[in-house]
C-alpha cells in the first residue's frame, strides 16, 4: 500500500500536471476548479476559470453577486445547479465559516453542492488534510489496478472504492510540512495517471508508475474494467419554443423555475406544438401573437434525455404589457449577455 503512494508521488512531481492555474494554496481557487470540472473537459474550464475570477476575485465578492451574474457567467457550462449550488456555497461560507474554507472535509461536505470527494480535494489542496477522494478518473484508476469488477456506481462498489483509496493515502507524518506536500502529490496524481495515463480508451500503460501490479495490464482487461454501466433506452422529448419580437426587435423571454433543467435561467416560452401557441401565449400571457413559419428543429442532448426542440418565430400583436414578473422583454444583445440555456444561444444567434 505504501509503495503505491510513493511511485505515485514520485511519478507526479516528474510527470505530472504543474500548469494548472488552479494548482494553489487557497481554497476559493480549489473549490472553483473542483465544481468547474465536474462533468466539464480542462480544456473547458481553462476558459470559463479566469474569467469567473477576473468577475469574482474573491469568494465574498462572489456571495455579494446577484445569482443572475453568476448564471450569465456560467452560460454554456451547462448542469445549472452547480451555479446555484457554488452562489449559495459561497454565501454559506460567508455567514458560517468567516469566508474561509474550513480544514476539515467533513464540515466541508455539509456545504452546498460539495460531496465526499469534492470536500476532501479541498482539503487536501487547500490544507494538506489527509483525505481521500475519490472522483470517475481515480474511480478508473483504482478499478484497473486492483482488479475490481462491478460498475463503481453500484454502492457496493463505492464502498470498496472508498475503502481502498482511503488505504493508499501515504502513511501520516509528524513533520507537517512533508505530510501536507505527500498528500497534495498523491491527490493530484491520482487525478494526472487518470486524466492522461489510465484513461477511458487506450491507456498507455508502459509509462503508468503502477503498472508493474495492475490487475487489468497483468491480465489484458484494461477495456473491460471499470465495467460499464448497464445501458438503457434514453428517452425522447420534444418541445416548441416561441421566439416572441416585438415592433422594437426585443424577444420575450420567461424566467425559468429555480430547480429542474435550466432552473433560474432565462429562456423562450414554451408551448406543447405550433398549432396552440396562439392559444397558449394569450392564456399564460395575455399577448396576442402572429406566428411565422416555424424554423427548422434541432435536438439537444441532455444526461438523461433527448429534447427535440421547434424554435417558433413570432410577432407581437397590440401592447407589450407583461402581467408576471418572471418575464421581460430583451434586446437581442441583452439575452445573450443573460443567463441563458445553450441552445436558446443558438435560436438567438441565428436570428441576429
Amino acid at each position: 500500500m505504501n509503495d503505491f503512494s510513493s511511485r505515485l508521488t514520485q511519478w507526479q512531481r516528474e510527470f505530472g500536471r504543474h500548469h494548472l492555474p488552479w494548482q494553489v494554496d487557497d481554497g476559493y481557487h480549489v473549490w472553483l476548479s473542483e465544481i468547474m470540472l465536474q462533468q466539464t473537459q480542462v480544456t473547458t474550464v481553462l476558459d470559463y476559470y479566469p474569467r469567473f475570477l477576473a468577475r469574482f476575485p474573491t469568494l465574498a465578492d462572489l456571495a455579494a453577486a446577484p445569482l443572475d451574474d453568476v448564471l450569465a457567467l456560467w452560460s454554456g457550462l451547462g448542469y445549472y445547479t452547480r451555479a446555484r449550488n457554488l452562489h449559495a456555497c459561497a454565501q454559506a461560507v460567508v455567514r458560517d465559516f468567516g469566508g474561509q474554507f474550513p480544514s476539515d472535509p467533513t464540515l466541508i461536505a455539509t456545504l452546498p453542492g460539495i460531496g465526499r470527494s469534492t470536500a476532501a480535494a479541498i482539503a487536501a489542496f487547500s490544507y494538506g488534510t489527509r483525505a481521500a477522494i475519490l472522483d470517475g478518473n481515480v474511480k478508473r484508476v483504482l478499478t484497473r489496478w486492483a482488479g475490481i469488477e462491478g460498475f463503481p456506481g453500484v454502492k457496493t462498489i463505492e464502498n470498496q472504492l472508498w475503502t481502498l483509496a482511503e488505504a493508499l493515502l501515504p502513511e501520516p507524518n509528524k513533520n507537517k510540512m512533508l505530510a501536507a506536500a505527500a498528500i497534495k502529490a498523491h491527490t493530484q496524481g491520482l487525478m494526472d495517471l487518470g486524466a492522461t495515463i489510465c484513461t477511458p480508451k487506450n491507456p498507455i500503460c508502459l509509462t503508468c508508475p503502477l503498472n508493474a501490479d495492475c490487475q487489468a495490464r497483468l491480465s489484458g482487461r484494461q477495456a473491460e474494467l471499470p465495467t460499464k454501466k448497464p445501458k438503457k433506452t434514453i428517452p425522447e422529448k420534444s418541445t416548441v419554443m416561441v421566439l416572441l419580437q416585438n415592433d422594437s426587435g426585443q424577444i420575450l423571454l420567461e424566467r425559468r423555475p429555480p430547480t429542474g433543467i435550466w432552473g433560474g435561467l432565462w429562456s423562450l416560452p414554451e408551448v406543447a406544438t405550433t398549432l396552440s401557441a396562439n392559444e397558449q401565449m394569450q392564456s399564460r400571457f395575455g399577448l396576442e401573437i402572429e406566428l411565422e413559419p416555424a424554423l427548422p428543429e434541432f435536438v439537444h442532448v441532455f444526461t438523461h434525455y433527448r429534447l427535440t426542440i421547434t424554435p417558433q418565430p413570432a410577432y407581437l400583436i397590440g401592447s407589450s404589457t407583461l402581467r408576471e414578473d418572471q418575464t421581460a422583454w430583451f434586446s437581442i444583445q441583452a439575452a445573450l449577455a443573460a443567463g441563458i440555456p445553450t441552445p436558446l444561444r443558438k435560436i438567438i444567434n441565428a436570428l441576429k
